[in-house]
């Protein structure tokens, strides 16, 4: 099939199904691991208080699993490039027109910027390492020049981001695993598994307040896990592949993330991790590297890390940038957003947006956080996953049960196993990470935060339908795209379809 330009005339080749299994459990592992691991193993030890924090990345393991399903059965049905944005439009677009994919991409204006700024702020906390006198003010410093450094590279045209993209994995996978042989290389078992009084006291409520804590930090390292429903249309056979690669990803990153919080826990006391004055709690594989194999080794092991931080920066701005791009270009967002430089054809005004979020996330974080109650990195990863979690997360989990009784003859070539199970069990999950936000971050509010970034956004779709002349000021389009639509994994994907009013 083929698709036309926005002046109806000459016609583009659609996306080529290329993508394997091996292909796409690799991309989803490659973007759930990146930096997360290296600066939120301290994080989680701080929730839980005590070496019982390899909880929650099982915890985060299970949730991560159990909503994969569902994105999964909504990937394989829908093998399109746009993920939840093509999910939410065929779900309610009977009802809402527009609304969900607008409020989608409204609030992944916010989410993708703050999950990026993670980076910048690990990328600070493993540079005091390396320059342990920087001070708070060096480090804002530092923060913005990387985000400044970051948008200055991507003004340009990218024509060599999949050799980038295989550098920062081989970087990480180097990283990950220098850590965890000289984790295990030097590990001493009663630091491991020697545990607080009461670090099991399923009765309390201090142990349920950590659990919320750390399953918020704990799927926030498993993010990334859907990334190739968001490349459906270059997915050979999605049917199979896409759901087998959420599932492979989740349970091989798991693995790892275990293997590095035993085996950290085991060379570093977890004690040494909570204490805001050592080292360990801003940069611990580089302290687990220096006591294993020295100290030019550690530096050495830094360095890869600041540049994993770097890149993935890096990457998640180039991939963002395009998500209001793509929205502008489909009629469902600001139409300003959907126009390309000039020369170097990137979507100017969703890079810089984002860009500008990214360091104002970064700066506002480091002067609402402290040291000792809520780290800024903390910070940034609950007011994401509750701005994340209302629009994307609720909604795909209804997407699910909608779009079983809207459209029953779509073809399903994967549907989730013991419906509605993984759904009711994602729902809890996800409600235990909002519901508890506020009580975890006393003074922040990111509950109240997250509730009007969203009113906010419904107030922009009703200002954009007025001007558009949609729903509800005009008639709804109703588009259908995948429900009689064969997969043809030798030709190339389509890319959309033609609505009805």
């Amino acid at each position: 099939m083929t698709d036309t330009d926005p002046k109806g005339t000459e016609p583009e080749i659609g996306f080529v199904r290329r993508i394997g299994q091996f292909q796409a459990s690799a991309i989803n592992m490659s973007q759930m691991v990146g930096v997360g691991p290296f600066i939120t193993i301290p994080a989680m030890v701080l929730a839980f208080g005590g070496p019982q924090a390899v909880i929650g990345w099982v915890a985060g393991a299970i949730l991560a699993f159990v909503d994969g399903l569902i994105w999964a059965e909504l990937g394989a049905s829908m093998p399109g490039a746009g993920g939840s944005y093509i999910y939410l439009r065929e779900a309610f677009q009977y009802r809402t027109g527009r609304l969900m994919p607008f409020l989608f991409t409204w609030t992944a204006m916010l989410f993708i910027p703050l999950i990026m700024s993670t980076g910048v702020a690990g990328f600070v906390q493993y540079l005091t390492f390396l320059w342990p006198s920087m001070s708070s003010g060096q480090g804002d410093l530092v923060g913005l020049a990387m985000c400044l450094a970051v948008v200055a590279l991507l003004w340009r045209r990218i024509e060599s981001i999949g050799r980038l993209t295989t550098v920062l994995w081989a970087i990480m996978i180097i990283s990950v695993a220098c850590v965890i042989i000289a984790s295990f290389t030097h590990f001493d078992a009663s630091d491991a598994f020697t545990y607080p009084a009461h670090a099991f006291d399923f009765g309390s409520t201090k142990f349920w307040l950590g659990f919320a804590s750390g399953l918020t930090i704990g799927i926030y390292d498993y993010l990334g896990y859907n990334t190739t429903s968001y490349m459906g249309a270059e997915i050979k056979n999605p049917g199979r592949v896409l759901p087998r690669s959420i599932i492979y990803a989740i349970f091989g990153i798991m693995c790892i993330y275990l293997l590095m919080q035993i085996g950290t826990l085991g060379v570093v006391n977890w004690h040494d991790m909570i204490d805001p004055n050592n080292p360990a709690s801003r940069s611990v594989a580089a302290v687990v590297l220096q006591k294993a194999w020295g100290r030019t080794t550690a530096d050495v092991i830094t360095v890869l890390i600041l540049i994993t931080a770097f890149t993935s920066v890096f990457t998640g701005l180039l991939g963002g940038s395009r998500v209001p791009y793509d929205a502008a270009r489909d009629k469902v967002f600001f139409k300003q957003f959907g126009r390309l430089h000039p020369k170097h054809r990137f979507p100017v005004l969703g890079l810089v947006a984002m860009g500008v979020i990214t360091a104002a996330a970064f700066l506002v974080s480091r002067h609402l956080g402290n040291s000792q109650t809520h780290p800024p990195l903390t910070v940034l990863i609950t007011f994401l996953t509750t701005t994340m979690v209302i629009v994307q997360s609720f909604a795909q989990i209804a997407a699910v049960t909608v779009l079983r009784r809207r459209q029953p003859r779509l073809r399903r070539p994967y549907r989730m196993w013991l419906y509605p199970l993984p759904s009711i069990v994602a729902l809890i999950g996800w409600l235990t990470v909002y519901v508890f936000a506020d009580k975890n971050n006393p003074g922040l509010h990111p509950i109240e935060g997250s509730i009007a970034w969203v009113v906010a956004g419904g107030i922009a779709f009703l200002v954009w339908a007025k001007v558009e002349r949609t729903w509800p000021f005009g008639p709804k389009e109703i588009h259908e795209d995948f429900l009689n639509a064969p997969v043809d994994d030798g030709e190339p994907a389509a890319g959309g379809g033609q609505g009805r009013t």
